[in-house]
């Protein structure tokens, strides 16, 4: 066995290669792409006869770069720079830091420490697919929230009245009307019809002329005024953030529509979809999370713990604390904590299970982790026995009494 470190960088990669000795055997830097990773290949070749007998360790689990590697066959560990970082001190606690000495410190981490940490899974082609699309897709949401925000922020210091008449600035609904009367003037102008025009365009079928007037007396309404060049400097911004908005809502609904396709194309689309309270976008954002390598997950209680659902036991002497898990994937934590909570209304059992919780003395959220952590152990059973959800089998046996609640 040969160990390799590389530290990587945009345009280029530190390599350290030792034994199982920890004698060095090589120490190079690499050029991103094609050539790099010819080199690195032609490197490797001199002192393994074997890929199988390479292990990697790298500070990435992503690119193009860490496809090359997996798909030459090599072993590949994509370590958590914290992790690394922790490392680092334990062997350097002078602060001492350079590539050379980091590419180093990864090959010495894998060739020591691997059995601690999780190698990069053999995910298909087509989940990576669905995890680019799924992650772009809550990346624009989160952007839209905070121009949102920003919108919102605008508003108040020169146009109360569209607080008054939106309560969700980034709905198409306001992006339309704000798009016509940027400023508390225009507003205030508006006809019952423009308004209604602009909620047509917007996408609203039913109650138009309830609605319309609805904004037109909230956009009507008396507040305190701004200086004029005030009031023209902030419609100048607000325009520009409701055609960011505007076209940011644009590109979810299409990235929605390519995630739906890809996600229903998936042998295990059913799967996820036949579980309480997931829906086409929670179910692709689980799946491209967790992934589809069969191999990956030894069991439910591997598959919790990467989820991050599971409780972290914290005990020291006679001292003990069961608390949330801080550090996961806060991506697929969000997803499942919303499929959860939208399951209470779907499922008996699991609304059985979070009632039971909170008659214990468990907080909402604390109940929907618990719950969230049921869920993710039912969809590896699932998945294990290619099977879609059953409510009698996931929760009849404890209408019996015969598990315990904390479980």
């Amino acid at each position: 066995m040969i160990f390799v470190g590389d530290d990587w960088a945009e345009d280029s990669h530190q390599i350290c290669v030792m034994d199982q000795a920890g004698k060095g055997l090589a120490s190079v830097r690499l050029p991103e792409g094609m050539k790099g990773i010819a080199a690195f290949h032609e490197l490797l070749a001199a002192h393994a006869s074997d890929p199988a007998q390479v292990v990697v360790g790298i500070e990435t689990d992503r690119g193009l770069w860490v496809g090359a590697l997996l798909a030459a066959g090599y072993e590949v560990y994509g370590l958590n720079p914290k992790s690394v970082a922790a490392y680092r001190d334990r062997h350097r606690p002078g602060g001492g830091k350079s590539d050379r000495s980091d590419a180093k410190l990864l090959a010495d981490l894998v060739r020591t420490d691997r059995h601690n940490h999780r190698p990069l899974a053999g995910d298909s082609p087509e989940v990576e697919a669905i995890k680019v699309l799924a992650r772009t897709h809550q990346n624009l949401i989160w952007e839209r929230k905070r121009h949102g925000n920003r919108l919102r922020s605008s508003l108040r210091e020169y146009y109360p009245a569209a607080l008054e008449a939106f309560d969700a600035l980034t709905e198409r609904e306001a992006v339309a009307v704000l798009a016509k009367a940027p400023d508390p003037g225009t507003g205030a102008r508006l006809s019952r019809a423009q308004i209604r025009s602009a909620l047509k365009a917007a996408g609203r079928q039913r109650n138009l002329e309830e609605r319309a007037a609805q904004i037109q007396a909230g956009l009507r309404t008396t507040h305190l005024g701004a200086p004029s060049p005030v009031v023209a400097a902030f419609s100048a911004t607000t325009s520009a953030l409701v055609a960011i908005i505007a076209e940011t809502n644009r590109q979810i609904e299409h990235l929605e529509q390519a995630l739906s396709e890809h996600f229903e194309q998936h042998p295990d689309a059913a799967i996820y979809l036949s579980l309480p309270g997931i829906g086409g976008v929670t179910g692709a954002r689980v799946l491209g999370e967790l992934g589809d390598d069969p191999l990956r997950y030894s069991g439910a209680k591997s598959r919790r713990n990467y989820a991050g659902t599971s409780p972290l036991t914290i005990a020291s002497g006679k001292g003990k604390s069961v608390i949330a898990r801080h550090v996961r994937n806060h991506r697929l934590a969000d997803a499942l904590t919303w499929s959860a909570f939208a399951s209470l209304s779907r499922s008996p059992g699991c609304r059985a299970f979070y009632d039971q919780r909170r008659e214990k003395g468990d907080t909402h959220f604390q109940a929907l982790r618990a719950l969230a952590n049921r869920l993710v152990g039912i969809l590896d059973g699932c998945l294990r026995t290619r099977s879609l959800y059953d409510e009698d089998i996931a929760w009849g046996h404890r209408q019996t009494g015969t598990e315990n609640i904390a479980a």
